[in-house]
């Protein structure tokens, strides 16, 4: 009743209202609700009274414990598996959609997403300049130190091993990885780690982990080791970078070399198969050339035992001709020619007797007499005509 009700101040003017009153008409107003009357003689009314009340609470009990029962309705998704613990322990792994249990406290559910990717850094905390030197400084096998940073992305694949066997599953993840790592990158050299072999100590570091997890039956399997960054510690980056130079800087030159014996080498034994064909060409044109001579003479020795002499001057002629087709000189014989002064074609003469032979030069052309008493019979001539001309 609130106090501005009309009938405040006639029914209570003396002072707050009676509280057994209110739960009266409270009752009466729910007996209303379900069917029941309400009135009574006054001799009974006292009875009513409490036994509307015990009805009231008892509607009370019936609706909290629906509540109660209602409570432990609940709905997996098809990602999601359903842990019901009794008291605590373990009862049931639900699937996924609409299930009950026993409400609280008999019963409780732990919801437990097993799709979902999780990722445990090693090394770094949410950015790889945020480092965590005393994870990510390593020592490997040729006594380096290199500072690694990694992620490891895992999902869950047994949910109450993942419940009951794990206080903090990142932590356990995060602590595995990193021994895990620390093996890996002990037995390895330091370049192995940092440039060849970064995806092999990635798969060696994953079949670790997951067989520490598995012997701690920790419920989680691993997906991926992703490195996000392996190099050397910050103190020794500028002289590892210029031995890194002096590395690329050989294997250029290397390469360089190697591109010039592949030019060379080949050109060579090209070279060096030509001259072999060619001396065995010679060889097979001196051998023929020799098989021949030898039975041309054999042939000549035959002609000669018939005929001697001619054979001899024949022979004599062929070696004359021979000799005179091959030379530039010109003798001209000049006893039967007279006085006259002969104009001799050099060139039309050695073309017709020597077509191939070359033509000499006018210091080469010389002419010759079989004595020196031809010189003064052809200065005669001359002579006399230039006095004539005078």
């Amino acid at each position: 009743m609130g106090l501005n009700d009309p009938q405040w101040g006639n029914k209570n003017s003396g002072g707050p209202p009676d509280l057994e009153e209110v739960m009266r008409n409270l009752n009466r107003k729910i007996e209303s609700l379900f069917g029941r009357s309400g009135g009574g003689s006054s001799k009974g009314g006292g009875s009513n009274s409490s036994g509307g009340m015990g009805s009231g609470m008892g509607l009370i009990v019936l609706i909290v414990a629906l509540v109660w029962v209602a409570s432990g309705f609940y709905i997996v998704d098809a990602s999601q598996r359903g842990v019901v613990l009794r008291f605590g322990k373990q009862v049931e792994i639900t699937e996924a959609g609409p299930r009950w249990h026993m409400p609280y406290p008999i019963e409780t559910v732990e919801v437990v997403n097993l799709s979902q990717v999780r990722t445990a850094e090693i090394g770094y905390r949410e950015n790889v300049k945020n480092k965590m030197l005393k994870e990510s400084l390593m020592l490997t096998d040729d006594e380096n130190i290199v500072d690694i940073q990694f992620a490891v992305q895992y999902f869950l694949k047994d949910p109450a091993e993942y419940l009951f066997n794990n206080r903090n599953a990142d932590e356990n993840v995060r602590q595995a990885a990193e021994t895990a790592i620390r093996e890996v990158v002990g037995r390895s050299k330091m370049d192995y780690v940092l440039y060849e072999g970064r995806e092999q100590v990635a798969a060696a570091t994953t079949k670790l982990i997951q067989e520490i997890l598995d012997r701690y039956k920790s419920g989680i399997i691993v997906s991926k080791v992703t490195m996000q960054n392996a190099q050397p510690p910050e103190q020794v980056q500028a002289a590892f970078d210029d031995a890194v130079k002096a590395g690329q800087d050989r294997e250029r030159q290397k390469n360089e070399g190697q591109a010039y014996a592949n030019d060379v080498v080949p050109r060579a034994k090209g070279a060096a198969a030509r001259l072999m064909q060619e001396a065995d060409g010679y060889k097979q044109s001196v051998i023929a050339n020799a098989e021949g001579d030898a039975s041309r003479f054999k042939q000549i020795l035959i002609e000669y035992e018939k005929a001697p002499q001619v054979t001899r001057e024949r022979m004599y002629q062929d070696m004359k001709q021979q000799i005179l087709t091959s030379t530039s000189k010109v003798i001209v014989d000049q006893k039967s020619g007279g006085g006259n002064l002969l104009y001799l074609p050099l060139d039309k003469l050695i073309q017709s007797t020597n077509p191939g032979a070359e033509l000499p030069k006018p210091t080469e052309q010389l002419t010759s007499t079989p004595t020196n008493e031809v010189a003064p019979r052809v200065r005669e001539p001359l002579f006399g005509r230039e006095r004539e001309a005078r």
